[in-house]
């Protein structure tokens, strides 16, 4: 029950123009209608008509700060008028998050537009939404963004039927993030164990023989032969499987892709991109050296530090677009176990590097910053 002192104070902070005075207001008013106790009342289309216009006008002047304490304020609350959502939504991701993560006035079809028009990182809230109905989990799979398909296998509880696990496991196949997730999630079938058993490394293939109880030796001595077969003869290790390239002939075989696509004029930065996207990041590291003609070890240093502005002044100077560095630095991380470290903040910091200042001082500053480092 609000009190008359109560709504004597709201109407004196609606009468102030003051920033602070206007936060109050926004905050005493998610206070009124939290502790109404008539959610129906506060549910009234006129209600919500009023509500709508009220924190519309006040979020328009709102500081950062204020939309992010709205955002964890209003996350959970069932009256919250549905245009306000949907803006705060689409707020920078600090600010969405908690809304995109809980908020149920959030339908299907809004969680569908954040799909199509929000960036990678709301995508991957979307994808993280507990309970995902099997409508999102379409559109998700429709867009086959690596990113988010890496954060819908992670989502345990989201609603995946059987056709939907099958295409996860296919997309595992290029997508090396996939494949610890789908080890482990409970939708995961013996049938389709036995096709990620190909593409996992030896922990995760212990780890599927143990929970399904597959017939590991026979697994690979099937893998070995049919490899065998493709390869014609190609050398076998101790454990039965076809070497078809060690540490060294692989960077080798990269290095002389690299060089050819220069030398073809093919070596673009959305090469880039697409590197990250078959999983391959030690592709991605020969090729952005060779863009960015920087050291070699100056590059894999950028990666396995806790310092992302350092890729992102790589990045940058190779003529990559700010809006695109954010997915390339969580395909890098998902490779990479974590690295380059720094969390959201450090992804914020890097976003510095993509200044008003040419390609050509970005490449001068990461290389000073590389070898202070060293």
């Amino acid at each position: 029950m609000v009190t008359a002192q109560g709504s004597q104070r709201l109407l004196e902070l609606a009468r102030s123009r003051a920033p602070g005075d206007r936060e109050r207001l926004l905050l005493g008013v998610v206070e009124l209608c939290a502790a109404g106790g008539a959610p129906d009342a506060v549910a009234a289309p006129a209600v919500q008509g009023l509500l709508s216009s009220i924190f519309m006008s006040l979020v328009v002047e709102a500081e950062r700060d204020i939309r992010r304490r709205l955002a964890e304020r209003l996350a959970t609350a069932p009256w919250a008028p549905p245009a306000l959502i949907n803006v705060l939504a689409l707020d920078e991701i600090e600010i969405a998050r908690p809304v995109i993560e809980k908020s149920p006035v959030l339908k299907d079809h809004d969680l569908v537009r954040l799909l199509v028009e929000a960036t990678i990182e709301h995508q991957i809230e979307v994808a993280r939404r507990p309970q995902l109905s099997g409508v999102v989990v379409a559109a998700i799979l429709r867009q086959a963004e690596p990113a988010v398909l890496t954060a819908l296998a992670g989502n345990a509880t989201a609603d995946l039927n059987d056709e939907d696990m099958r295409q996860l496991v296919a997309a595992a196949r290029k997508v090396a993030a996939l494949r610890t997730p789908l080890s482990r999630h409970p939708r995961l079938t013996a049938d389709l164990a036995m096709q990620l058993y190909v593409w996992v490394g030896q922990s995760l293939r212990n780890s599927l023989v143990d929970r399904f109880r597959l017939d590991g030796a026979a697994l690979d001595q099937a893998i070995a032969d049919s490899l065998r077969e493709a390869h014609a003869g190609a050398p076998v290790d101790a454990e039965g499987l076809v070497i078809v390239a060690r540490e060294g002939e692989r960077e080798e075989m990269e290095h002389k892709l690299i060089d050819k696509l220069h030398a073809a004029g093919q070596l673009r930065p959305g090469y880039l991109v697409r590197a990250l996207r078959e999983g391959r990041l030690s592709l991605f590291a020969t090729a952005l050296a060779r863009l960015g003609r920087f050291e070699p070890r100056h590059i894999r240093q950028a990666l396995d530090c806790d310092r992302p502005e350092l890729l992102a002044l790589a990045c940058a100077s190779v003529g990559i677009d700010r809006s695109v560095f954010p997915t390339i630095l969580t395909m890098v991380r998902q490779l990479n176990a974590g690295r380059p470290g720094g969390g959201a903040e450090g992804a914020r910091r890097a976003a510095s590097a993509f200044g008003p200042s040419p390609p050509q001082a970005a490449a001068v500053a990461f290389r000073q910053a590389a070898r202070m480092a060293s």
